[in-house]
């Protein structure tokens, strides 16, 4: 004859946390399943000024698909982009995610070349340039846009667009 300590035939903790076990996994097979449905973001660029920063996607492309020339005209009209004060002695400062720095990328001042292109994640220009007529600059305020390219240099044609608006802190 066998013996079994009373309550033993029925172990009612370990059901209860297989159960709970059981339950959790299918929470996350069910986030994932969710998850891989949806489109994967475009990368992301920031510029920080002292203290302060702002990131966002993509205005136009970042998908790694050529822009149309229309397409790029649009996306620098936008006007609604994000912005930042910028005070003209402190130092700007661009980062890109490594997948577009990885084809290249460089700086537009309304919509003009302001450097040549990149693969560094990372870049710094005084601020005092993006208020400096002889860069171009009109005014208070300075569209900056982060142009992504095919990796091909100088005559790379645009793969995506990060937009921001620079407005002068005195």
């Amino acid at each position: 004859m066998t013996t079994m300590t009373r309550g033993g035939a029925a172990d009612v903790p370990g059901a209860v946390r297989r159960r709970r076990v059981v339950a959790a996994a299918g929470a996350v097979c069910a986030g994932l399943l969710v998850l891989s449905a949806c489109d994967k973001p475009t990368p992301l660029s920031t510029i920080t000024v002292g203290r302060d920063s702002v990131s966002t996607e993509a205005t136009c492309g970042g998908e790694g698909k050529a822009l149309k020339a229309a397409d790029l005209a649009k996306c620098l009209a936008d006007k609604d982009i994000k912005s930042i004060s910028v005070d003209p002695d402190e130092t700007v400062r661009f980062g890109v995610d490594p997948d577009v720095a990885d084809k290249r990328w460089t700086i537009l001042m309304n919509g003009q070349p302001l450097t040549e292109d990149s693969d560094k994640t990372y870049r710094t220009i005084p601020g005092s340039v993006f208020f400096n007529a002889q860069y171009g600059a009109q005014g208070d305020s300075t569209l900056v846009t982060i142009k992504a390219g095919d990796g091909k240099k100088q005559s790379q044609a645009a793969t995506g667009l990060w937009s921001f608006k620079l407005k002068k802190d005195d």
